[in-house]
């Protein structure tokens, strides 16, 4: 008799923490129903083993078909229980230094102890090596045609000297030769046409010779004068228009120079990166220590490291972990994540071990929720393991965060609390009657609460009031009020519907009872 009311107490009042939400869509399929048996097998079993513990506890009675719990004082444990794996704070990073995207050949395997010098990785290099013999034979081209344009850049450097010092001086030189001559001829030509004027004046000559000599002197003066200017021009023009041309040969050298020099850096410089990725193409450990493969993201499609796998640079190949620094990063619900505090304990379960923790960081901004996160929204809460030898990253691991301890309290199953218009209340049985009590209740642990003022050490509590008390399911049908004002009054009009489940006071994380 006990077992069945205390099934159809969990059958009236099913738990809202501790077995969690799972939403199974309706479907007519074979598959599906197969699923549902097995659901409703597995949930059966969990609420016989419930019941079994739930009487086996001290303090729970059977009178006159009605369950009861007697009062009395325990240590109340608050936690929250999250799964999660074991990683390390502080990696090794083993990264892909090759530009581009590049074909994992071989890959050691993980979880693998190394010592420095051990291969790690190895990279297709042949898309390196051709770009090596492309590289080198550019950087040997451009360097070629960089000298070429390095010794015509002198050539014209020497050809302003050239001109400077050598043809402009020899033009000088030649023109003031002829000047000189043209002025002898000059005087010459003055001395005879004075002399011949004497003459005709005597009488030993004529007029036409006279002219003649007159002639070649304008002659003479027109060739001085010629020559004159010639010099002039060389000066003022010619030297100038030939040094702007030089020079400019000069700047267009140089330009070519400058560009080809760059040129040649650059294709011996991609030769050299190439040559030097191509070391970075078998990844060695530069110490010893444990290898694992980094864990990609779930909502993400990063590809495996593994042969046959393509990595960009700067990616993440592989993470050789502190094992004297093990740590948890678990989710916690943000419902929750308000009661976390640096510092708080937890207990660390694994497969052979339990160890003492305790929380280091609390994510200030939830990760990303999506299908991958079935929606729920959770924060990111690193645990902080001590030392201990044989700690592995990948561990499963699951973590009791202890939110209070409550010691020495009054406790009440939530099974005998009603919450009404009045507030939170439960019946007690004294003396063959049932006394209606008023309560002020304190931390829950979503099996029991810690009661603060309505009941004393030693009396009898009903469970599942709803099911056998008229009041209690009078109170539940006692409509809400908001602001002092009634904002429905459906449950009055319709007293055949669906009684409502009786609630616990308090929302907390599933917790254990000391």
């Amino acid at each position: 008799m006990t077992s069945n009311l205390l099934l159809d107490n969990l059958a009236e009042n099913p738990p809202t923490q501790g077995l969690g939400n799972r939403n199974t869509p309706t479907t007519h399929s074979g598959k599906n129903k197969v699923v549902r048996s097995i659901v409703v097998l597995a949930v059966i079993t969990i609420v016989s083993l419930a019941a079994y513990l739930l009487l086996s506890m001290p303090g729970w009675k059977d009178e006159n078909d009605q369950l009861t719990y007697t009062i009395s004082r325990s240590n109340l444990r608050v936690t929250v229980t999250e799964q999660g794996t074991l990683e390390s704070s502080e990696n090794t990073k083993i990264k892909c230094k090759v530009r581009g995207t590049n074909t994992i050949i071989w890959v050691i395997e993980g979880g693998k102890y190394v010592n420095p010098g051990d291969e790690l990785v190895r990279l297709d290099t042949l898309a390196l090596d051709e770009a090596i013999s492309e590289r080198t034979k550019y950087a040997h081209l451009t360097r070629s045609s960089s000298e070429r344009l390095k010794a015509n850049v002198i050539r014209a450097e020497l050809a302003i000297d050239e001109y400077l010092k050598g043809r402009y001086l020899s033009e000088v030189v030649t023109l003031e030769k002829e000047l000189a001559v043209a002025q002898s001829t000059l005087r010459a030509n003055e001395d005879q046409v004075a002399f011949t004027i004497k003459q005709v004046k005597r009488g030993f000559a004529n007029r036409l010779e006279l002219e003649i000599q007159e002639t070649a002197l304008t002659q003479a003066r027109q060739a001085v004068e010629m020559k004159l200017r010639e010099i002039q021009v060389l000066e003022d023009f010619t030297k100038k228009e030939e040094l702007a041309t030089l020079n400019g040969d000069l700047q267009a050298a140089r330009a070519r120079y400058a560009a080809e020099y760059e040129r040649s850096l650059a294709d011996a410089s991609r030769r050299d990166r190439a040559v030097e990725e191509l070391k970075h193409c078998v990844v060695k450990a530069n110490r010893s220590g444990l290898v694992i493969y980094p864990s990609a993201a779930q909502w993400k499609s990063a590809p495996d490291i593994e042969a046959g796998a393509t990595v960009h640079k700067d990616q993440v190949m592989l993470l050789m972990p502190n094992l004297n620094k093990m740590q948890v990063k678990v989710g916690i619900h943000e419902s929750v994540v308000d009661r976390l505090k640096l510092g708080l304990p937890a207990i660390v379960t694994l497969t052979n071990e339990t160890l003492d923790a305790k929380v280091s960081s609390i994510a200030t901004v939830t990760k990303p929720a999506g299908w991958w996160t079935g929606n729920v929204v959770k924060y990111d809460t690193i645990i902080e393991l001590d030392k201990s030898d044989g700690l592995k990253p990948g561990m499963s691991a699951e973590v009791e965060i202890i939110l209070a301890e409550h010691k020495d309290v009054l406790t009440i199953p939530v099974a005998a609390v009603v919450q009404s218009e009045s507030g939170d209340a439960c019946w007690v049985k004294t003396g063959g009657q049932i006394q209606k009590r008023v309560l002020e209740l304190g931390d829950s642990n979503n099996v029991f609460i810690v009661v603060q003022a309505g009941l004393r050490e030693g009396e009898m509590v009903i469970l599942n009031p709803l099911a056998h008390i008229d009041e209690a399911q009078a109170e539940a049908l006692k409509p809400r009020k908001k602001d002092g004002a009634e904002t429905d009054n459906a449950l009055e009009e319709k007293p055949d519907q669906e009684k409502p489940a009786a609630k616990p006071a308090a929302s907390s994380p599933l917790a254990t009872v000391n």
